[in-house]
């Protein structure tokens, strides 16, 4: 088959290994600073144009695939030659997914010991330094130290890999998993437990062995349910399986599909490394606003600047703006251009943990300002330091909010209200410390490492031993 593969940035470089250079007749991108290059010796053209060459199918490597797909349809494509990532395992014969399995620790030894019991499989989609890959990490350490024998692994390697390895936790790199189903990988029938972490892995979960017990942890909004087969989710099998979500949003998201699936609560841990910073802040002339995270359309750093346009001008300039985070896309490049002449708009770039947490020890508020956002990790990172947040109630942890005591809520993508919202912290600058403090209670309440390793045992406990748990299902 020759293909045409729609997509050059993060998920064609996770996919592209299933392509022969030789089935790919041409890359597909919107960028003009990409149409007429070549990535990997591979031409890119304009999707107007490549849709002219003769091609059998054309593959999203993204997840703005509705987006995308309308744009194919528009270009005369048709419905039944597109595909998405999601259905790889359609395309990619079974012969051809036989791509190496790595082990790393003692994982290829525990996987093989028969005579060890209670062994843990925790499967995630990557090992990046993503909300659901360190919320796994977290959920791998905790079982770790209850005298489970766990085994973290993922569809691919990355930087994440390393922190797992030096808590002592083998880890296995399957690739395969990214287009193959549980009754095609081998290596994992001896475990008593199998974690899967997120959407990615409903083709994995379609055909799988109901002998071994497995819970699905859902971190995902219903954006990131694009190009999944409704077909496909209503045939995984719900015996032994426990599905739970981090919030509402993500349960919301899956019962849309299967409105009849029994969705439990499982929100993640996040370590305390606050240590009563608040205390430690200097007093500054400007109040200072914190937004972390990829700058992309679903993320709403557009509607932050247009708030931010709002503002008394006498109220700018008694604040100051960080957007950090990646910022190559084309809404970054956008806004950059748009605020040039502005001396409180910084745009940091990508940065670390550790600068994440300090910039949050000198911050003064948070501001999540996104489109949809399931539960987003930096929001309880914030309220960890003592930050009060002002929550778009498109994140699933304005959930927790009283708006005007611990934090702020205002409507999805209503600028004029994040507005106000950003208005009153400037000018009541001095309350914002015991707003933090109220803050930070929600931290320990909902998001703690002491409830998540609560709530994540009782759930694994049920899963392993059913018959001394009966019905119980209040997680």
């Amino acid at each position: 088959m020759k293909y045409l593969i729609f997509g050059t940035g993060d998920y064609y470089n996770r996919y592209k290994k299933w392509f022969d250079k030789d089935s790919v007749l041409a890359l597909l991108d919107n960028s003009s600073q990409k149409q007429n290059t070549f990535i990997d010796g591979i031409e890119v053209l304009s999707p107007a144009r490549g849709v002219q060459l003769p091609y059998d199918a054309v593959i999203i490597l993204s997840f703005y695939v509705k987006s995308m797909k309308e744009q194919l349809l528009g270009l005369g494509v048709p419905d039944d030659k597109i595909y998405h990532f999601y259905d790889l395992h359609k395309l990619i014969k079974p012969e051809a997914r036989s791509r190496p399995v790595r082990y790393f620790g003692k994982a290829f030894e525990l996987i093989r010991d028969g005579e060890c019991k209670n062994k843990i499989l925790l499967l995630s989609q990557d090992l990046t330094f993503g909300g659901p890959s360190l919320a796994l990490f977290q959920g791998a350490v905790v079982l770790k130290a209850h005298g489970y024998d766990v085994v973290y692994g993922s569809m691919m390697d990355g930087p994440l890999r390393e922190k797992i390895e030096e808590a002592c936790i083998p880890v296995v790199v399957d690739e395969n998993l990214q287009v193959g189903t549980m009754e095609d990988c081998g290596w994992l029938s001896g475990f008593s437990l199998i974690v899967c972490n997120t959407i990615n892995f409903h083709v994995f979960l379609s055909k799988r062995n109901t002998d071994i017990p497995a819970i699905w942890w859902l971190h995902d909004s219903l954006f990131f349910y694009d190009g999944v087969d409704k077909a496909l989710l209503q045939e995984i099998d719900q015996r032994n399986l426990r599905v739970v979500s981090v919030g509402p949003v993500p349960r919301q998201a899956i019962q849309s599909f299967l409105p009849d699936l029994e969705v439990g609560t499982l929100n993640y841990g996040v370590l305390d490394a606050a240590q009563d910073n608040r205390r430690l802040r200097e007093k500054r002339d400007k109040v200072c606003f914190l937004t972390i995270g990829y700058i992309e359309n679903r993320k709403g750093q557009d509607i932050l600047i247009q708030a931010i346009r709002m503002l008394p001008e006498e109220d700018r300039k008694k604040a100051e703006f960080y957007l950090v985070g990646q910022d190559s896309s084309l809404m970054a490049q956008q806004l950059k251009e748009e605020t040039a002449d502005w001396d409180n708009i910084f745009f940091t770039g990508t940065v670390d943990r550790e600068e994440i947490h300090r910039l949050l020890t000198k911050g003064d508020v948070l501001i999540c300002p996104s489109r949809e956002d399931p539960m987003p990790t930096v929001a309880a990172e914030a309220m960890m330091h003592g930050l009060p947040c002002i929550l778009s109630d498109a994140a699933g942890t304005a959930e927790y909010i009283c708006d005007g005591r611990d934090g702020f809520v205002f409507p999805c993508q209503n600028a004029s209200k994040l507005a106000e919202k950003i208005g009153w912290c400037i000018n009541h600058c001095d309350c914002l410390y015991s707003m933090g403090a109220e803050a930070r209670k929600i931290y320990v309440s909902r998001f703690s490492s002491d409830v998540f390793e609560r709530e994540l045992v009782k759930l694994t406990d049920a899963c392993l031993n059913p018959a001394h748990n009966g019905a119980e299902r209040d997680f």
